[in-house]
């Protein structure tokens, strides 16, 4: 073993976590840059061992340029490779870094990266009219996310349900939306299919794009309880 690991495995020791159980949640992070404790019982445990060792994990990933964002109100971890632009997170000494052109995850499809960007929409209307849920949810019908589609960047979802349903897994697994079963989001069913926005769709979408799809409004009061609400999502 090496200095580095001898270190490691003394800080270890010391938080009363096992070799096997650190490199199972770094394993969890890298593969699906996520984790979310309300997403399932093993996500649970590993946000839970999360907050036991996170100064290690920062510190630990932090020598690949990894960053980490913590969302402690709603509970979730997001990490972003290299070069990426954090949410909330100012740029320092990563500038002349080259970002992945993988890893962390597939990197989504246009047509999903057009989705996500349209749910963030939906999302921050949601905010501003105070329709979330205790939790930071915000439930959407699936017919009103096609129109939306349709309103802001002129296109819609695909034809076939097999494309839409790859779209919604991978937007799941990223822990941005959540639905009850594939088999029921279809346009068909019109109102009858909703998708649930995670409040983790804020460390997605940057503040920069966000505004260029739906410009914050221009009455100082509105500023203010949007710019409250963005803040209650991120502490």
């Amino acid at each position: 073993m090496n200095q580095i690991s001898d270190s490691i495995m003394e800080r270890l020791a010391t938080l009363g976590i096992s070799q096997k159980e650190f490199s199972e949640l770094l394993i969890r992070l890298l593969d699906y840059g996520v984790l979310n404790r309300d997403e399932s019982l093993i996500e649970a445990t590993l946000y839970d061992r999360y907050l036991q060792c996170s100064d290690l994990i920062e510190d630990y990933l932090a020598m690949i340029h990894v960053t980490i964002f913590h969302d402690r109100t709603f509970r979730f971890v997001r990490l972003f490779p290299p070069s990426a632009e954090v949410p909330g997170v100012a740029d320092n000494d990563h500038e002349t870094l080259s970002p992945f052109n993988g890893g962390l995850r597939t990197k989504p499809s246009p047509q999903a990266i057009a989705v996500i960007l349209v749910l963030r929409v939906e999302y921050e209307k949601a905010l501003r009219e105070g329709k979330v849920d205790q939790n930071g949810g915000a439930l959407i019908p699936l017919e009103a996310l096609s129109i939306s589609l349709q309103n802001l960047l002129k296109q819609g979802l695909p034809n076939t349900q097999a494309e839409r349903n790859a779209i919604f897994k991978q937007l799941r697994q990223l822990r941005l939306i959540k639905f009850n079963s594939e088999s029921e989001l279809s346009l068909e069913n019109g109102q009858d299919s909703w998708l649930k926005i995670e409040p983790s769709i804020t460390s997605y979408v940057t503040q920069s794009m966000l505004d260029q799809l739906y410009p914050p409004e221009h009455s100082p009061a509105n500023q203010d309880n949007r710019r409250e609400s963005i803040d209650h999502t991120k502490h």
